[in-house]
């Protein structure tokens, strides 16, 4: 059996039966065949520096499951008064250096970013490991859920008036499900290539604006359901731009993994950063 064929099973098997939507399964499973030759080893681009001076620092931002929460917090060093906050989901891979390095990049746009962890501090450097992981909280969403809530009660906690939430691939997904988990405290929500809700129903609870990037060959979040989640959105009257870039697949703003297509990367990243100025800093 070749390494692909095994790898192609695995994400099979390991994906469960879950509460969410329920074509997840089938997504999850795709978007392990799209990383099967992937690893999260860094480009020069993965460890570019904060437009500001930032400092960083490991916290926690509470208990899931009778267990503490642990993830990595960045703001401006020279900030004054209160500011606004990002959540940010990490990718399939956990919240690895590549996480914490957009983190600072994050903050040092204006904001104190929290990188949260819905993996427990475990993460993955092959497919096949974080295709487990990935299952492991899908298995179990209502932790994930809490995990969130948590992160969004932290925030406020810190006097945090406005929260925007920013996620890929596993994480994207659920940027969407925490606009949703929290409508009346999210303010912005920024999806790279994660999996999309499209039942108008289940959509009718969202306020917070939304800005979506994908990948035309990315097989595992396809243009169709990309459309069909924007066309959804609009129907309602909901604030949603979406972004399909041509030759890019799954992962393409990945800067530390091989799916990396710099331009559509750079192009994405300046319209979230306008994006976050625009609903959280008024600008």
């Amino acid at each position: 059996m070749t390494h692909q064929a095994l790898l192609t099973i695995l994400a099979v098997i390991l994906v469960p039966a879950v509460a969410r939507a329920g074509d997840e399964k089938t997504t999850a499973a795709r978007m392990a065949q799209e990383h099967q030759h992937d690893k999260p080893v860094p480009t020069p681009a993965a460890t570019e520096e904060p437009s500001h001076p930032v400092s960083a620092a490991e916290v926690t931002y509470g208990e899931v499951a009778g267990k503490p929460a642990h993830g990595y917090l960045a703001a401006p060093k020279e900030a004054k008064g209160s500011l606004p906050g990002l959540i940010v989901i990490h990718e399939w891979w956990g919240l690895n250096d590549n996480i914490r390095s957009v983190t600072r990049r994050l903050a040092g746009e204006g904001y104190q970013a929290l990188a949260i962890d819905l993996y427990g501090g475990a993460t993955a450097d092959n497919p096949a490991a974080a295709t487990k992981l990935m299952n492991g909280v899908l298995a179990d969403t209502a932790t994930g859920a809490a995990n969130l809530k948590q992160a969004v009660a932290y925030l406020k906690g810190k006097g945090v008036k406005k929260i925007g939430v920013i996620g890929w691939c596993f994480g994207g997904g659920w940027s969407l499900q925490t606009a949703l988990l929290a409508p009346d405290d999210i303010k912005a929500t920024v999806i790279y290539y994660g999996h999309l809700e499209t039942d108008p129903a289940k959509l009718a609870i969202l306020k917070a604006p939304v800005i979506g990037f994908f990948g035309a060959a990315d097989n595992s979040i396809p243009p169709t359901s990309v459309h069909a989640f924007e066309d959804a959105l609009k129907k309602q009257g909901k604030p949603v731009e979406v972004h399909v870039y041509d030759g890019a697949g799954h992962a393409f703003a990945n800067s530390s993994g091989g799916s990396y297509r710099p331009e559509a990367a750079k192009d994405a990243w300046q319209r979230t950063t306008a994006f976050f100025a625009k609903y959280l800093q008024g600008k």
